[in-house]
């Protein structure tokens, strides 16, 4: 099962404006800086939970159907399914109707049913799914998780130098994990 970024988000669910607020910061000399750690902090929340903030395409690659009816899709929420192709043996797609999927998109992850289910000819990667995943739009991003990108970005900032930049992140600012702790999956 692997999954695959297909389209990037468009934008990040927190502004530089939001970030240099939140620090405190006049100067626009480090703009870079910040941007590109809001990007670390977003991508850093979003493996850890498991949730796509901001919309993207998305697409999971199986190398065979589950052995129940249900497909966890990885990523929550999903807004829609988009497309599922069937490889058969010479590598050739076909399109797998999801004319009677059911896709719980709200899920943590989200889940979908398929009704018939066309046997991949390939032994390896034969199914593709691809999706939609993300919140519609910022405004609709739980303000924790905002909350928590904010802190872990001004806390990789603060600490910039004491460790190098393929070293990050180091560290994990106090609170975060409350933060995030609704919406992170625990496993046994």
């Amino acid at each position: 099962m692997t999954l695959i970024e297909t389209d990037p988000p468009l934008a990040e669910p927190v502004t530089l404006a939001e970030l240099k607020a939140h620090m405190r910061i006049d100067a626009n000399d480090e703009d870079a800086l910040l941007q590109s750690l809001i990007r670390v902090a977003r991508a850093h929340l979003e493996a850890v939970t498991g949730t796509a903030l901001m919309p993207r395409g998305l697409r999971l690659v199986l190398d065979d159907w589950p052995e129940g009816p249900v497909i966890d899709l990885l990523r929550t929420p999903v807004q829609s399914i988009d497309a599922i192709h069937v490889y058969d043996i010479d590598g050739a797609p076909q399109e797998l109707s999801t004319t009677g999927a059911v896709l719980d998109g709200t899920a943590r992850p989200a889940r979908l049913a398929v009704g018939d289910k066309l046997r991949p000819g390939q032994p390896i990667n034969g199914i593709e799914i691809e999706f939609t995943a993300g919140f519609a739009t910022a405004n609709e991003i739980p303000p924790e998780l905002v909350r928590a990108i904010l802190l872990h970005a001004a806390h990789l900032y603060e600490f910039r130098g004491a460790v190098s930049a393929d070293m990050q992140p180091a560290a994990i600012p106090a609170g975060y994990e409350r933060l995030i702790a609704p919406w992170t999956r625990r496993g046994l």
